[in-house]
């Protein structure tokens, strides 16, 4: 046979390529109109993005504590200190910051008045924005804000930055180990939006004498911790106002396997309280003042320091704003005494507050729009979307409640109820094998 041609040789193999090639993406998932239309078509023009609506701009959010800028605030109330020569009992409160630095101040700021030593209060920064706080780097209309040098310097207490954002669970689990690393055999924690009130018409029954928050905070510690407490059962938790104030055992804590970090946020609670119970472990209530669950803060916290001149407005229909008061200087507003009309006046703004975050009837937005009050930090170290981030954290608490419910077959507290044991987690239910 006389040699093919290179022309028609190269002819022959480009018609068998293109047959080839055709037959494939016929029998192929790939579409042949799109593969010729991406890779043989001059481009398009680049389409422009759908926005969303811009978000409505809320006003900016003002220092709720400005005295502290300039001066250091007034002592505490004398009746709430401890005597001088009193040794400092283990106390560690661990107090979790992600966002909104008035309400983190409030309840630094209520727990010092309370009596409780800045030595043993500790501020986690769970802003995810590593050290930029620490350096100054963010303002305060960041929801991520919170005043390094404000908690360290002026209020004496610590700061502690996580390594990365952690989810409640994932805090909860960290806590544990700060417990570890400080060789602390039992910690106290608390959030970040509580207020914490000693209750200035309460008589201890034993001695006759006023008691201040902290100083029965000691009393039911030592109770805790006698041997007579768990003689029968071994001790996990004591509520103060459910979690909202939480004593903790952290052996307890660390046999039951710690906090599920799959189960996120909501219900995280009910899987280990559930899991301490099923191991047989105590927890109880207990009552050591007032703790209130607040969504907005006071507009001057030099009331926590009960400062005399309280001035209410009843006119003022706005329940997170009773009986407020601007201030520049202490010596404004002299001490006032224990149990006097200003401590009625404080519990008052305090209990309308309380009920402006947790009634729906007054507060139709939801008890957790603090979240969400600042909207700025453009451009700063970190910066996220604000409402990314708060939807961002809503879908990680959804797939929470749904790793719940696979593990416990299942929603709602009332594991043991439902005859659920500890080792019956991930085992109940439909399983793969029964799914035809």
């Amino acid at each position: 046979m006389p040699p093919i041609p290179k022309l028609r040789l190269f002819a022959v193999s480009a018609i068998a390529f293109f047959v080839l090639l055709t037959i494939t993406l016929w029998f192929s998932p790939i579409n042949l109109s799109n593969f010729l239309s991406t890779h043989f078509e001059p481009s398009r023009s680049p389409q422009t993005p759908h926005y969303k609506p811009t978000p409505s701009a809320r006003p900016p959010i003002k220092d709720n504590f400005p005295l502290a800028a300039d001066a250091l605030p007034p002592p505490i109330p004398s009746w709430n200190t401890l005597p001088a020569n009193n040794k400092v009992t283990p106390t560690p409160l661990l107090i979790a910051f992600t966002r909104n630095w008035p309400l983190l101040q409030q309840t630094v700021v209520s727990y010092l008045t309370a009596g409780w030593p800045a030595s043993q209060i500790y501020v986690i920064d769970n802003s995810g924005t590593q050290n930029s706080n620490k350096r100054n780097l963010l303002t305060l209309q960041n929801p991520f804000y919170l005043n390094h040098h404000r908690l360290t310097a002026v209020y004496n207490v610590k700061v502690l930055e996580t390594p990365a954002l952690l989810t409640f669970a994932q805090l909860q689990n960290y806590f544990l180990h700060l417990a570890i690393e400080h060789d602390w055999p039992y910690y106290f924690w608390g959030h970040m939006d509580a207020v914490a009130l000693s209750d200035e018409t309460y008589i201890d029954p034993e001695t006759g004498a006023y008691k201040s928050l902290y100083a029965r905070v000691l009393d039911t510690l030592a109770e805790t911790l006698a041997p007579a407490y768990s003689a029968e059962q071994k001790w996990a938790l004591r509520f103060f106002a459910y979690d909202h104030l939480a004593l903790v055992n952290r052996e307890a804590y660390l046999s039951v396997g710690g906090w599920d970090p799959f189960i996120s946020y909501y219900v995280s609670d009910c899987d280990m309280h559930e899991r301490l119970a099923m191991a047989n472990y105590r927890t109880d209530d207990a009552r050591v003042g007032i703790i209130y669950d607040l969504s907005t803060s006071l507009e001057d916290l030099i009331l926590l320091y009960r400062r005399s001149d309280v001035r209410e407005n009843p006119q003022d229909e706005d329940l997170s704003k009773r009986g407020l008061f601007s201030s520049t200087t202490p010596e404004m507003y002299p001490p006032g005494a224990l149990g006097d009309d200003g401590f009625h006046a404080l519990k008052r703004t305090l209990d309308d507050m309380d009920r402006w975050k947790n009634d729906n009837k007054i507060n139709p937005a939801g008890r957790n729009t603090w979240q969400a009050t600042q909207q700025g930090g453009q451009g700063e170290p970190f910066y996220y979307d604000v409402e990314g981030f708060s939807q961002a954290i809503e879908m990680a608490n959804q797939n929470g409640q749904r790793v719940f419910e696979q593990k416990w077959d299942g929603g709602g507290c009332a594991l043991r109820g439902r005859g659920l044991k500890a080792t019956d987690a991930w085992r109940v239910g439909s399983g793969p094998e029964q799914e035809q």
